[in-house]
């Protein structure tokens, strides 16, 4: 999430090996742990959330003006394609408006408390700008519900004239955001289908307005409203997908846990993983956390040197907790749950007491 972890660099390393039974957590004997946590900010992702402001902004400034532009000629024209591209458009203006203050706010130096800092913020906004994408669609189809029942003459022409400069608009407003790799954070990436839903409308709006100046068949308006309606939902579902699967802390989308829980067994001197743990604090921003059985405990440095190794080459996860156990500190897991049950659970609830 290159656009989103600006700041300070910081990195912090804990490691703690017990060769004894001296140190209890959950009623269990644990003899290593391992809790760093690499959060890459600096410079780079400074410049980097500086463009991104940038290009925010201009997309911004260019979509507020035309949405004036549409909402106008909408009820000049009594184009639905035109009316709910504006509506569309207001709903850019508040999306590309808290990308912007998502960006600004998650620099920000966070307290004491939150020791993720605002991360989290960009997840949030980007849920807002996908419910909100829904609510306009619901609002589309039923004016287009409406007019197919009782169709409105339009004037084509005129609607023709500004859909052709809606086009050019919104093309040059995806350049703009483009630019930045197509939006690597969700909130550019929100911004981003917000845009590209204006740009298949004026689309849309265009061969509606070529199609009732030729043949005029007004019904052409609501129906190609109602088909902008749905490539909308479906460009939007993956937004909501990801933003809710991040903020129910699930395993990121891009990443399986049977894969990262055979790569850990795979390690040398591994013989099992539990208590295992894959969630996204913020888009590009993975974490992990495991408990790790290794019977030559004299060897816990060194495997989990490795396992850190593997996790950050093959799955580009940085921020990992390990914590190594020897065999019998913890029970073991049960047929079907291999790396999924919790190393805290008492030994007796296995057999049913």
């Amino acid at each position: 999430m290159a656009e989103m972890r600006g700041g300070s660099s910081h990195r912090h390393n804990h490691t703690h090996t017990h060769d004894g039974s001296g140190h209890g957590h959950h009623g269990h004997d644990h003899h290593g742990h391992d809790h760093r946590h690499s959060h890459r900010h600096g410079h780079h992702g400074n410049l980097a959330d500086e463009q991104s402001q940038r290009r925010l902004a201009l997309v911004l400034g260019l979509t507020s003006f035309f949405m004036v532009v549409e909402l106008l000629a909408g009820l000049w024209t009594n184009s639905l394609a035109l009316l709910s591209d504006a509506g569309h458009m207001l709903t850019d203006v508040g999306a590309l408006a808290l990308a912007l203050f998502a960006l600004w706010f998650s620099r920000r130096s966070a307290p004491s408390g939150l020791t993720f800092g605002y991360l989290r913020f960009e997840i949030l906004t980007a849920l807002v700008n996908g419910i909100a994408l829904v609510v306009i669609t619901v609002v589309i189809f039923h004016e287009a519900w409406q007019r197919l029942h009782a169709p409105v003459e339009v004037k084509s022409l005129q609607m023709l004239a500004v859909a052709v400069l809606g086009l050019i608009v919104n093309g040059i407003s995806l350049w703009l955001l483009s630019r930045g790799g197509g939006g690597h954070s969700l909130n550019e990436r929100g911004a981003l289908l917000h845009v590209l839903g204006d740009t298949l409308g004026s689309v849309g709006a265009i061969g509606a307005a070529l199609l009732m100046s030729a043949t005029g068949w007004y019904l052409a308006d609501p129906i190609v409203s109602a088909v902008i309606g749905l490539l909308i939902l479906r460009s939007t579902w993956e937004l909501l997908r990801e933003s809710v699967n991040i903020l129910m802390e699930g395993t990121p989308v891009h990443l399986s846990f049977e894969e990262v829980h055979g790569a850990m067994l795979d390690v040398g001197g591994v013989t099992e993983v539990k208590d295992l743990h894959l969630w996204s604090l913020a888009s590009g921003f993975d974490a992990l956390s495991a408990h790790v059985v290794v019977p030559e405990i004299e060897r816990s440095d060194e495997v989990r040197i490795r396992l850190k190794q593997v996790l950050r080459e093959r799955f580009r996860i940085e921020h990992t907790t390990l914590e190594v156990e020897r065999p019998g500190d913890t029970p073991e897991c049960p047929p079907g749950l291999e790396g999924r049950c919790g190393a805290w659970q008492p030994a007796r609830s296995q057999s049913g007491d």
